[in-house]
């Protein structure tokens, strides 16, 4: 019988189970309209998910990452969705901090969320309305619809890991088809636990953003480095106040106005979403939260660009 929807799960190590199966045993959906493939392997996730695209039997890929939690209508709501759009290639939805996440993952979910903190890529944390002209900042493989055909001419790039999705949804896009973002499309997917793990993966999202993009690019979306100029401030700002401090002078006011007006922006966010996510205890860390997310992600892009320059 022809599939539907192919379901393709990757992860790493072999041996250890894709927490996302629990929940796809208990889709409200028809079994006998959906397979899964389930690859586990060693290496970059994208060679598993060609092969995964190669091997489906359904209209349909579905890529959802290992540990995330499906919503019980993600197929039916999918289904409904390329019957009213069916010019749409590929389409993703959010992944949501899930409802019983606790301490420090809940709290940080709540930046990745936030405009504030994430900008563009906030679109991929929250729910959104719903957008038939979607690009990368909205889509990743947490969960991703996409046609079988489109793999005709478009594949996962192998040698990118983190990132190889927004690279991928990149490559769909120049190819002239069309990509969606549907609010009603949801994963709940589980936030880093501590706030080592967290900055390291906000690192590699700008390292990876920026060893792909040329400082050109990088300046049409000025949002994209302003964590880097940031950073630089930062510790100019440092390195000024101690020369100061040794040479016994006075700093000039003027230097500080940028950190006043960041903070004061940071206070404002914090205590905003703090109030929306109906969790004021929040707010004695969002601010922190928030200050070395933007570090880290500047930090990254300043990383990935100088690495990049080294290549050529």
């Amino acid at each position: 019988m022809k599939k539907k929807f192919s379901i393709v799960i990757t992860y790493y190590p072999p041996e250890k189970k894709a927490e996302v199966l629990d929940s796809i045993k208990k889709l409200d959906y028809p079994k006998s309209k959906y397979e899964i493939l389930d690859l586990p392997g060693k290496g970059s996730p994208s060679i598993y998910r060609n092969k995964g695209a190669e091997k489906a039997k359904g209209e349909i890929i579905v890529f959802i990452d290992d540990d995330a939690i499906a919503n019980k209508d993600l197929l039916k709501n999918a289904e409904n969705f390329f019957k009213e759009h069916p010019e749409i290639d590929i389409v993703g939805g959010p992944q949501l901090s899930p409802k019983d996440e606790k301490g420090f993952a809940k709290i940080s979910g709540y930046t990745l969320s936030s405009k504030f903190g994430s900008w563009e890529a906030s679109n991929r944390y929250g729910g959104k309305k719903l957008n038939l002209y979607a690009d990368e900042n909205y889509l990743t493989t947490a969960i991703m619809f996409c046609k079988k055909s489109i793999f005709k001419s478009v594949k996962f790039d192998e040698k990118i890991f983190p990132g190889e999705d927004s690279k991928f949804v990149m490559d769909v896009e120049k190819q002239g088809l069309r990509i969606a973002y549907s609010p009603e499309l949801i994963v709940y997917h589980k936030r880093r636990k501590n706030m080592k793990e967290f900055l390291k993966q906000v690192f590699n999202y700008g390292k990876v953003l920026s060893s792909r993009k040329s400082f050109s690019d990088l300046l049409t979306k000025p949002f994209f480095i302003l964590p880097s100029i940031f950073l630089i401030y930062c510790v100019e700002l440092l390195f000024l106040s101690f020369m100061n401090f040794i040479f016994n002078k006075t700093s000039n006011s003027i230097i500080f106005i940028p950190l006043i007006a960041y903070l004061s922006l940071n206070i404002i966010f914090s205590f905003y979403e703090s109030i929306k996510n109906k969790n004021i205890f929040s707010f004695m860390f969002l601010p922190f939260i928030f200050l070395f997310l933007h570090l880290s992600y500047g930090f990254g892009v300043i990383i990935g660009y100088i690495g990049k320059l080294f290549k050529n």
